[in-house]
């Protein structure tokens, strides 16, 4: 089991960070840089640029609208330089049918990180992709592999914000906004057109990464649940301002259209001395969340576990739904208590960060992946089943365990990367083959399709 990560782990001390989500932040690594009473003044302090980033349009209605103002030392337009296109190893976009794979649940086991020397972007592996970049709809659910910093590298994505779940070792996130550090059970969200440069701070790192075309990952209304529980805005945190002035050679990679484009550059971009506004990258420790439950008997949708959502124009549809499996309690009477057998609309990408999925004993270890899509069979397996049917019920603490998954209202196509491993697990589907026919007080097979019986 990955133990939770603190920042001691890496050496390091603790960084400082804003609480909230979706504030309205302000920042400054230098004293007097952020204007006051105005975003473009004719001359910025310390002759800094102005610029506007816009993460929704202009006109979007004010509880939806995200921009951030950003006080540079250089502006972007000077980041930009004669693009090449670049090979994208393992990344893939929606729409993207590579393979025909047979329709049936699948199951991964952990992918190891290899020797070659690859950054977090290099290492980019796409198993699943669903919807389409262009048009803003759908995600990617991919795996990163990292043995290697990126210390003349930086990175931004035009096609979708990104969500980080490191599931082995550390990742330290520099950031136009400041410096983010992260390890297994957090998260970091890093939003569509943000630059940054990701290091493993241990030596190699290993997590999941969703990348989401649709609309803004954002907390998901609690209903008739209150004004408290599940993840609470206060444990969300934003980045104080740093910047670089470094004129070495720093190599700008950007995501656009489904393919990587690179340009040399003679500066680092990460260059923003000060900043304001609500679009910005942020972290959240998943071991903050505040799960609800049944009190009394059932189990309740696993829905009530989403911590992330990204919305659709169709009321109660995610286009993408982050939803975790933490520590809870169980104790519901007279119930079977692991998630019950289902087909869903919804299609769901589940990973595993430490510890053991109660619903999988065996064969779903921590850095593993499975893919259960839209309108296929699935549920406990059978050991499960009847340790559930069979247990002498009574309050009883989940503890060390940390899945979760992407959910999205798209069926997720797999890559021919995915679909190639020596992991995917070839006997997954025979996992429930153990379930035996059940109708007790019947000696055999037989036909009741009458309805007024025999």
């Amino acid at each position: 089991m990955n133990a939770p990560f603190r920042p001691a782990d890496a050496g390091q001390a603790a960084l400082p960070y804003q609480s909230g989500f979706g504030n309205g932040f302000e920042s400054e690594a230098l004293p007097g840089a952020l204007p006051i009473g105005r975003n473009s003044p004719q001359r910025c302090a310390y002759g800094l640029y102005a610029e506007q980033l816009s993460g929704s349009p202009f006109t979007a209605p004010r509880a939806s609208n995200q921009r951030s103002w950003l006080y540079r030392i250089r502006p972007s337009v000077r980041h930009l330089g004669r693009f090449t296109k670049a090979d994208a190893g393992f990344w893939r976009t929606a729409p993207c049918v590579e393979v025909d794979l047979p329709i049936q649940p699948l199951r991964w086991s952990p992918v190891a990180v290899p020797a070659d020397e690859l950054t977090v972007i290099e290492g980019m592996h796409t198993v699943t992709t669903a919807g389409d970049a262009d048009a803003r709809t759908g995600m990617a659910a991919h795996i990163y592999l990292a043995n290697r910093g990126m210390p003349d590298d930086v990175f931004y994505n035009a096609d979708g914000e990104m969500l980080f779940v490191p599931q082995q070792g550390a990742l330290r996130f520099r950031t136009e906004f400041g410096v983010i550090e992260a390890g297994p059970g957090e998260i970091v969200v890093i939003p569509r057109g943000v630059k940054f440069a990701a290091d493993p701070l241990g030596g190699t790192a290993r997590g999941y990464v969703c990348e989401n075309y649709g609309g803004h990952l954002t907390l998901p209304d609690r209903g008739p649940i209150g004004a408290n529980c599940l993840a609470n805005p206060r444990d969300f945190k934003t980045p104080v301002a740093a910047y670089e002035d470094r004129t070495e050679p720093c190599r700008l990679t950007v995501k656009w259209g489904g393919a990587l484009w690179v340009t040399n550059l003679d500066h680092s971009p990460l260059d923003v001395v000060a900043w304001h506004g609500n679009y910005a990258p942020y972290k959240y420790d998943l071991r903050n969340f505040s799960p609800v439950g049944p009190l009394l008997f059932d189990h309740a949708d696993p829905s009530i576990f989403t911590t992330l959502t990204a919305p659709t124009g169709t009321p109660g549809t995610a286009n993408v739904d982050f939803v975790i499996f933490p520590d809870r309690w169980m104790v519901a009477e007279n119930t079977f208590r692991p998630p019950w057998y289902h087909m869903n609309i919804m299609s769901e990408f589940m990973g595993l960060i430490y510890g053991a999925y109660d619903a999988k004993p065996q064969g779903f270890l921590p850095g593993g992946f499975s893919l259960h899509n839209c309108m296929l069979p699935h549920g406990p397996d059978t050991e499960a089943f009847e340790a559930a049917s069979t247990a002498q019920l009574g309050p009883r603490k989940l503890e060390g365990t940390m899945a979760f998954m992407f959910e999205t209202f798209l069926p997720q196509r797999v890559t021919a990367w995915a679909a190639g491993l020596a992991e995917l697990q070839k006997d997954y589907v025979d996992f429930w083959r153990g379930l035996e026919r059940r109708l007790e007080g019947k000696e055999g097979p037989g036909s009741a399709l009458d309805p007024l019986g025999p």
